[in-house]
């Protein structure tokens, strides 16, 4: 497919309702999957959150290929966990979901500060992310390993011409990104707060 890296996950973004409005759930994680060769560009900087979007993605991939008539619906897996009290479990899909929207999250913030603060380096633009995102969720030793790295954060000028080799408008895909991915995500947080409004209200787990 021609275009950039943003490509097909920009595409996928406009598959991944069905015609009533509800989220699918392959195509919500196939999208997500799409997220990963972004990522990547960034070397080991973000090997951490990469690491945990992966490992969210393959959760909930192995739970919908469990019954994928069942599961069809991505909010239908965590409807269940909910109805038999397991949606807390560290180990759930509830809580697959609700870490892999949050480090989505995240990356957003950080490309909307890269298109809107064109003076910041790549650290600056993580950390910043980072502050407004995971940050208040990850206790000390989370926080700490991940301030850490985002330090490695390759340089501005050559991370923007590796994530631009495959041509295509950059610039006006990063934009698109931080536009329509955040509505996808906020509907996750609107469900995920509904949801398990109990769960919300002890004290928060930490990663």
């Amino acid at each position: 497919m021609a275009g950039t890296v943003f490509t097909p996950s920009l595409e996928g973004m406009k598959l991944v309702k069905s015609e009533e409005g509800h989220l699918l759930a392959k195509p919500f994680l196939e999208m997500c999957k799409n997220v990963l060769p972004v990522i990547e560009k960034l070397g080991s900087a973000l090997t951490l959150v990469k690491s945990d979007i992966g490992g969210n993605i393959t959760r909930l991939e192995n739970k919908y290929s469990s019954d994928p008539s069942k599961y069809h619906l991505l909010y239908s897996m965590m409807k269940e966990e909910l109805a038999v009290k397991k949606a807390k479990d560290s180990s759930s899909c509830t809580n697959g979901l609700l870490w892999l929207t949050r480090a989505m999250d995240f990356l957003v913030q950080m490309f909307c500060n890269l298109i809107e603060h064109a003076e910041w380096t790549m650290p600056q633009a993580c950390s910043e992310a980072y502050s407004k995102t995971l940050k208040k969720w990850h206790g000390w030793v989370a926080s700490t390993t991940f301030t850490a790295a985002m330090k490695l954060a390759p340089e501005r000028k050559k991370f923007m011409e590796i994530i631009g080799e495959g041509g295509g408008d950059l610039n006006a895909d990063i934009r698109n990104f931080c536009t329509m991915f955040p509505p996808i995500l906020e509907e996750n947080h609107k469900f995920l707060d509904q949801a398990i409004d109990q769960w919300a209200s002890s004290p928060k787990a930490k990663h």
